[in-house]
This record gives structure tokens, sequence and C-alpha cells, in this order.
């Protein structure tokens, strides 16, 4: 009997996924699949679960229940081998600050068994991969932010992994940081290596993410691609007009077909009709200003999770 192409190429499954702690139920039963070469994004607000499942994905916490496998192999059985296929950059800073930036790849690489030589040459390939060749022998604190997270990055890397787990990468990062990683984040993928993401910059995911899960309160909402999860929960475009009571009342009795949402001293109208549903409010309202912008995946994000904030 042939085998489905897609079964064969995911690379990590989890069926029914829990982790609790005490009375904290962190990530409640979730199931996903993740295919080898993708960049899969884990979105949600904070305490959402992401961290607390990748976390798992690398054998960094054990299951409470569930299933989890990664390249068919069971985690909670094969740590060790499955260790030893994945690369880590997480959220914090972990880098050793009395050696530069050298020194921590080359001892980072001894928990891999490598080789003096071997290690030698992927740090200083990784270096000028991470455009940190000037840095080289600097030591951590001299570094700027930005430097720091490509030095993760790279030591994320240094064992050459086919699954690499990137937990809010460009967090703090000015845009030109932030937009080196993310090409050397789609080298990456053009070579095969698997990427689980997490971040709170919706462009980010939009940019990077072949797919996404959107999770709030240790449970997944929604799955799919940024692109069709911006077209079925919002629409092509957004229109936003300052709040008046009686444009809200304009649209509930007009628009029963267009979604729309009051945000602060604004209303956001969801809808693949821009130019008819501005025409028409601005033929009542001929004095207010109308913006029309394109839908993004921050309002999907938004429209999912809330607007509360979350500690």
């Amino acid at each position: 009997m042939c085998r489905n192409p897609l079964e064969t190429s995911i690379v990590i499954e989890a069926k029914d996924l829990a982790k609790r702690y005490e009375e904290l139920l962190a990530v409640d039963s979730i199931s996903f699949k993740v295919l080898k070469g993708e960049c899969f994004g884990f979105l949600g607000p904070n305490g959402a679960g992401k961290t607390t499942t990748m976390k798992m994905v690398h054998c960094a916490l054990p299951l409470t229940s569930g299933e989890l496998q990664v390249k068919g192999m069971n985690v909670e059985e094969n740590a060790r081998e499955i260790k030893k296929l994945i690369g880590v950059a997480p959220q914090e800073n972990n880098l050793d600050p009395d050696f530069t930036v050298l020194k921590n790849l080359l001892v980072y690489s001894r928990y891999f068994d490598m080789r003096k030589d071997v290690a030698m040459e992927r740090a200083e390939k990784l270096i000028e991969f991470l455009q940190l060749g000037e840095k080289k022998n600097v030591v951590i604190e001299q570094l700027s932010a930005g430097m720091k997270r490509r030095l993760i990055l790279a030591r994320a890397l240094i064992n050459e992994p086919e699954i690499l787990i990137l937990d809010e990468p460009t967090t703090g990062l000015d845009p030109q940081a932030r937009h080196l990683i993310w090409d050397r984040i789609r080298n990456l993928k053009k070579e095969g290596v698997t990427i689980l993401l997490t971040t709170h910059y919706m462009e980010e995911a939009a940019q990077l993410c072949d797919r996404i899960v959107i999770m709030n309160n240790g449970k997944i909402i929604e799955e799919g691609k940024p692109p069709e999860l911006v077209e079925k929960h919002i629409g092509k475009k957004v229109i936003e007009i300052t709040y008046e009571e009686e444009i809200l009342t304009l649209l509930n009795s007009s628009f029963h077909d267009v979604k729309h949402e009051e945000i602060g001293d604004k209303i956001h109208i969801f809808t693949n009709h821009p130019e008819e549903v501005s025409a028409k409010i601005l033929k009542k309202f001929p004095l207010k200003e109308v913006l029309i912008r394109d839908a993004n995946l921050e309002d999907v994000f938004l429209n999912l999770t809330g607007r509360k904030l979350r500690d």
C-alpha cells in the first residue's frame, strides 16, 4: 500500500499534548504536525503555552500527558537522540559573559562531542554567516543586543541541526537587525532546515511562516497559512473611521454581512468590498476621513485572542 507523501514528511507530531504545573494547565491537549523544511509558527498572548510547547519538543520539559514524536522518535524515550537533531535559540540571553564570541561557540560545541577542528570550522562559518566577523574576539558584554541575538542563533546552528527552534528571535531588535535575521532564516529554510518559531511580531510570522497555529489559554484555537487565515477571519481590506454612534447605527442597520469592531476611538470594518462600503458611509457622512488598508495577520490575532493585556 502506498503511503501518503504528506505523512512521510512529518518531522514533529503532537497528539493531545498537555503540560500541567500544579493547578495551572499550561498546554491543554493540543495536536499539530510540522512538515520537513517548513517554518511553523506558534502565536499567542503571554501565557498561551507557546514556550512550554517548544520546551517539550526539545526535551527540556517532560510531558504531563499525550504523545509527542520528533522524526518518529518518542521524546520521553529518545531524548538524547532528539537533542542531537535540534538547535535552540531561547528568548533569554544565556551567553557566557566571560567568553568571546568565538569561545562561546567553541565551548557550546562540546555538548555535541564535536572534534576541535570541525567545531572551529563551523564556528568561523557561522560568525561570517551572521555578520559577526569584526566581533569574533570581543567579549559578550561589549556586544549590542542585536549582535547577541545573532550569536545565540549562530550557537543554535553549531551542530548543523535538522530542526531549529526560535523562541522570540528578534525581540527588542532594530529593523536592520531584524531583517538580517529574517534573511538568515530564509536561507536556512532553503537548505531544508525545519523551523519552529514563536513571535509577538505578526509581520515576522507573515513573512517567515508557511503555517501557523494561534494559541490561547493553552489551546490551539486556529491553524493554517497566514494569507488564508486573514481571508477567512477578516477579508481582504480593513476600513478605519473615527468612532461615532451614528456610524455604528448605520453599519448595524445597512451592512448586516459586514463585520466591524470598535477599537479605541476608531471603528474597524472588515470587508472584501471596501469601495462600496466606504462610498455608502461617505454619502451620509461626507466630512469623515476614511482609511482603507490591507487586512493583516495582526487583525486576525486580535480578533481571535482579544485586546486585553496579558502579564
